[in-house]
Formats: structure tokens, C-alpha cells, sequence
């Protein structure tokens, strides 16, 4: 059953040919044996998901099953969950148990889906490996000894693993796009607004999403289905309808106007990764698209954009840690000002610490307009330049990352070059825009990504464009050894 995606399951539970419980309790015994190796799960609620379970099996018995009702999935670790510890990666919410569910927790579990647990992730999100975990790093399926991509790296190594057939990520800068590319899975960043924040402990909160991630396109078109809409609780909840986005999946690509940004297939990209990318390109052509190229001239500045702003929102939203409230205390504070200093420096890993003094310094007096000011101003340029482009093309088409997955270790003491990790990524964020990352190939056994990027709440098209990809090709069936694949 591990081999099954998300709709294969949703059938078989629909005949009869299994049930949920059989199902999840085949899941545990897979996160049982496999997980040490991997370490893509911080918690695994045995007693909650049998539970849960049993429970969606009784309401599929009774007639008032979703499609969703009965699938085991994971939830990244800093998405809330009631009664169930919410770590969000980091020692200073290690021992945090949240009163109250996420609202995309709440929505999947009214759809009947059977949560297993949360995985593991970067502290607080910061990261592009998984290696900033309190909880160490999740280690990549396709060679344990490379990271899975960050800072959703746990949620897409138990996809990968086929621990869980679906998770959930977010995205503030590439989080669910780069681990879904480096582990060869399906990742989708919505549309800011398209999905509700409530709950989702914030790290920049102009940039934050939450989205799914699963082998295959049809799987995420019915994980946002029931993760997307309005949110009243969320003041950035946008008030959009939600699709169908299941029905839009079989359309054709025919008259389909791809652009091919001249800055995403320049210096920086890997060659394989290339290759593999224009190869898929050329299977969307075969399709019926028509390749457009076009240009995004600020592309090169989005990443030192992203760098002021983003450790800006989170300088902000991680004052709350102080030792006071919840979370992490230090032992025996002197005074005050000891608990608050202390609390955080044992609290925090580095990477968090650096991004708050960053944060906090283009926020300080005197820099405030030199650097956030200006970055905001930039931001703004980043949006025009896609504005511009849509204007010819109807999808935006490159590689999701430079290339494949890197060492673990490689790359920790120089976080410059682990921000460039997130170099096609970073600008759709900064301009709001759904991104989508599907499996296009293998450089040295390892998988790479084609990202789409779409207009504002277009995510149909785009699960359209993957979904007829995979209905091309079969990177997105392949397995690494570890998850009994051929590797």
C-alpha cells in the first residue's frame, strides 16, 4: 500500500479493497523501520493516527466520506496541532504542546485525512538543508548522506521514503519547491492568501505559505482543495473562490504560452540540471505549449532582497521568545534582562540568531530606509517584472534549484552559498505568485525539479501543466533503494 499515491488510496478505501486502519497501521510499521535513517519525523502520534483511523473508516461506513478521508499524511512541525507537540525545529519550543489546531490542520482533518505525526524541518524555517534542526538533519531518501533540501526537508523526505503519501510544507522563500526538487517529489506553493496562516508559527509573515507536498500533481490538486479558502481568523486570508482543481487536470496544453526567464538558465545553473530541465521543456512542447523566452531584470537582486526583509518580519515575530510566556526557559535567571539574554542564546541555533541580528539591524534607526525601505521598494520592481512577463506568456518555466542535492555538511559554514541554494525560488514569494515543483530528471542518481510559476491564484493551470507532464513521463513514479525502488 506504501507504493500507492494519495487518489490510488482514495479508491482503494472507496472499494473496500482496504482499510484506513490496515493502511495507517502499514505506515507506522514503515516509519518504525526506516525512519532512523532518515530522521524526517520529530513526533509520531501512534495512539492519534490509529484513532483517527478507525474513526474515518466508521465515517466511511456511514456514507459521509471525503476523498481525503482515511489518508495517512505528515504536518510539518510548525504547523499547530492541539495537544500534539509543536517544535516548529528548534529547542525553544521543545517542550511547546499548542491548545488549538492550524487552520489547515483543522480543514484536512475535517476532510477526514489521519495525521502520523510531524516532521522534522529548519529551525523556525530558516534554512535550505534541514541542517538547522534542534532534532538534527533529515537525511535525503535517494543517498542519506545529502540533505533532503530545507526547511520542509522532513515533510518531503517522508513523501519520498513513501513513509506518508502526502505532507504538508511551507514556503517562505523555496521550502516546499527546493526539498520537493531534491527529493523527487510533487511540492506546491500557493498563492499568498490562497491558504490560511492561522497557526502556522510565522517566520516572515509578507512571505510565509502553506502547501502540499505528494508524489504527483493530482495528489497536491486534492490536498489544496481542502487546505485553500478564506479564513476569517487570517487578516491575509485572501477572499478568492477555490476551484476545483481536480476537474482542471486533464485539460490540454495546446496554445499553452511557456516563458523561459533568459536570467534561470545562465551562470549559476548546474549543466546536468540544465539539460535535464530543457528535456522537460521539450516534453511540454511535445504536448502542445509554445516556449516563449523572456526576462525578469531583477532577478539577480531577489536574493539580497529577501535577505533584508525576511530576517526583518522574523526579528519581529521572534520576539515573542523570551522565557516569559511559553517555550524554553533558562535555568536560574538572575533578573530579567538575564532570562530574556540567556533564554535566547540557548534558546536559538545560529541560523536563527543570525537572521535576528540581521533583521534587527535593517530595522534599526538610522538603516531603517538605507536597507528595509529600499528592499521594499526593490520587492516592488521583483513584482513588475512578472507582471510584465504574464503579459506574454500564460506559465513561467525554469529549474526549481541550481542543482541536485548536495552533501550534508557541504555547504554550513558558508551561508551565502546556502542562500544561493533558493536562487529561482526566492522572487516568486517576494511577488506573491503560486510556484509548483515536479521530478524532471536525475543528475548523478539524484532527482532535480522543474518549477512552475503561474499567475496570482492560478494554481489550476499549474497542477494542469504538471499533471499532463507526469502523464508524459515517469520521474514521479520512481523510487529511491531505501523506499524499495530501484534507485
Amino acid at each position: 500500500m506504501h507504493e500507492f499515491t494519495v487518489a490510488q488510496l482514495a479508491e482503494g478505501l472507496h472499494e473496500g479493497r482496504f482499510t484506513s486502519e490496515e493502511l495507517t497501521r502499514a505506515l507506522l510499521e514503515r516509519v518504525q523501520a526506516l525512519d532512523s535513517r532518515i530522521n524526517s519525523f520529530i513526533t509520531v502520534d501512534e495512539d492519534g493516527a490509529l484513532a483517527a483511523a478507525r474513526a474515518a473508516d466508521a465515517r466511511r461506513a456511514a456514507g459521509s466520506a471525503h476523498t481525503l478521508t482515511g489518508i495517512p499524511i505528515a504536518h510539518k512541525d510548525i504547523f499547530c496541532t492541539d495537544g500534539l507537540r509543536t517544535s516548529c525545529g528548534s529547542r525553544m519550543l521543545d517542550n511547546f504542546v499548542p491548545p488549538y489546531d492550524a487552520t489547515v490542520v483543522n480543514k484536512l482533518h475535517a476532510a477526514g485525512a489521519v495525521t502520523l505525526g510531524k516532521t522534522n524541518m529548519d529551525e523556525f524555517a530558516m534554512g535550505s538543508s534541514n541542517e538547522t534542526s534542534y532534532y538534527g538533519p533529515a537525511r535525503n531518501p535517494w543517498n542519506i548522506e545529502h540533505v533532503p533540501g530545507g526547511s520542509s526537508g522532513g515533510s518531503a523526505a517522508a513523501v519520498a521514503a513513501r513513509l506518508v503519501p502526502a505532507a504538508t510544507g511551507t514556503d517562505t522563500g523555496g521550502s516546499i519547491r527546493q526539498p520537493a526538487a531534491l527529493c523527487g517529489i510533487t511540492g506546491l506553493k500557493p498563492t499568498y492568501g490562497r491558504v490560511s496562516r492561522l497557526g502556522m508559527i510565522a517566520f516572515a509573515s509578507s512571505l510565509d505559505q502553506g502547501g502540499p507536498m505528494a508524489r504527483t500533481a493530482e495528489d497536491c490538486a486534492l490536498l489544496l482543495g481542502a487546505m485553500a479558502g478564506h479564513d476569517p481568523l487570517d487578516s491575509t486570508s485572501a477572499k478568492v473562490p477555490v476551484p476545483d482543481y481536480s476537474a482542471a487536470l486533464a485539460a490540454g496544453l495546446e496554445g499553452l504560452r511557456i516563458g523561459l526567464p533568459v536570467e534561470y538558465f545562465g551562470e549559476g545553473l548546474d549543466g546536468a540540471t540544465g539539460t535535464a530541465v530543457r528535456a522537460a521543456l521539450a516534453e511540454l512542447e511535445q504536448l502542445g505549449a509554445t516556449l516563449v523566452d523572456v526576462s525578469l531584470p531583477h532577478t539577480h537582486l531577489a536574493i539580497a532582497t529577501y535577505y533584508i526583509i525576511a530576517p526583518a518580519e522574523a526579528s519581529t515575530n521572534l520576539s515573542r521568545y523570551d522565557g516569559v510566556r511559553y517555550g524554553y526557559r533558562c535555568d536560574n535567571p538572575e533578573d530579567l534582562m538575564d532570562l530574556y539574554t540567556r533564554t535566547r542564546e540557548e534558546g536559538f541555533g545560529d541560523e536563527v540568531k543570525r537572521r535576528i541580528l540581521v533583521g534587527t539591524y535593517a530595522l534599526s534607526a538610522g538603516y531603517y530606509d538605507a536597507y528595509y525601505r529600499k528592499a521594499q521598494q526593490v520587492r516592488r520592481l521583483v513584482q513588475q517584472d512578472f507582471t510584465d512577463a504574464f503579459e506574454r506568456v500564460d506559465v513561467i518555466a525554469g529549474p526549481t534549484t541550481p542543482g541536485p542535492a548536495f552533501a550534508l555538511g557541504a555547504k554550513s559554514d558558508d551561508p551565502v552559498a546556502m542562500y544561493l541554494e533558493d536562487i529561482y525560488t526566492l522572487a516568486v514569494n517576494l511577488a506573491g505568485l503560486p510556484g509548483l515543483s515536479v521530478p524532471a530528471g536525475r543528475v548523478d542518481g539524484l532527482p532535480v525539479g522543474l518549477q512552475l510559476v503561474g499567475r496570482h491564484f492560478d494554481e489550476a493551470r499549474l497542477l494542469n501543466v504538471g499533471h499532463r507532464f507526469q502523464q508524459a513521463t515517469d520521474w514521479h513514479t520512481q523510487a529511491p533503494a531505501l523506499a524499495g525502488g530501484g534507485g
